[in-house]
């Protein structure tokens, strides 16, 4: 079957002021997002894409902007089952802010459990995104081949569920994986089983340097949403 390759989106102005986004309207790249969005292209050069599918917040169509210019003619498809969790009241709200409510311990520790006040359910989320690769690996096998490539553009959190899902992990777990903004993921789907290829790859280094401060506050807490990777 098809090999998918997930890119987070470049660092968003919500990242960078420690929001958490959601399905907020208006947020875009900031410019270190800019740069990573316009080396993309370059960093995919040796890859035939089929296909790009993304999720429809602007984060990620001014991601994929560069590539889809520097490859006219490529499809492109949005599906809004790989957007970003519906956050509910959560969403808007400052992480460190958000580190303080009972729930984020949930969130944390058995985030299968956790509904998010006004939102969606954890589950919920990775249910549908899960089925969406799943409904376009079919798709694009039959219309290109075993050999298929193809790319998704999507956001931390239904990535880390993506990839939870391949590796057989419990939902409980995912918070253990951790993938950067305009980081390379890459999922060889088979028959019988998937094989993970590549986990957050970006090439830079600098975020494996421990911060001095941990994003949400709290020591080795998982950030929601993904966090806005190194500075």
């Amino acid at each position: 079957m098809a090999t998918l390759i997930l890119v987070r989106h470049g660092r968003s102005t919500a990242n960078t002021a420690a929001v958490l986004a959601g399905w907020t309207p208006g947020v875009g790249l900031d410019e270190r997002g800019g740069l990573q969005a316009a080396a993309l292209p370059e960093r995919l050069a040796s890859v035939d894409l089929a296909a790009v599918v993304t999720s429809p917040l602007q984060r990620c169509l001014e991601t994929l902007q560069p590539l889809l210019d520097a490859r006219p003619g490529l499809p492109l498809h949005t599906d809004e089952r790989i957007g970003e969790c519906h956050y509910g009241e959560w969403s808007g709200r400052k992480l460190a802010e958000l580190a303080d409510e009972p729930l984020m311990e949930v969130v944390q520790r058995h985030p299968s459990a956790v509904t998010f006040p006004g939102g969606e359910s954890m589950r919920a989320m990775q249910a549908r995104a899960v089925d969406a690769v799943h409904d376009w690996n079919a798709r694009l096998t039959r219309e290109h081949g075993e050999q298929a490539v193809y790319l998704m553009c999507s956001h931390g959190d239904i990535i880390k569920a993506v990839v939870a899902d391949a590796l057989g992990m419990h939902l409980d777990l995912f918070q253990r994986i951790h993938v950067e903004p305009c980081s390379v993921t890459a999922i060889r789907y088979t028959r019988t089983r998937p094989f993970l290829l590549r986990l957050g790859d970006t090439g830079d280094f600098g975020s494996l340097v421990p911060a001095k401060r941990p994003e949400g506050g709290q020591d080795g807490a998982a950030v929601v949403g993904g966090g806005a990777g190194a500075q």
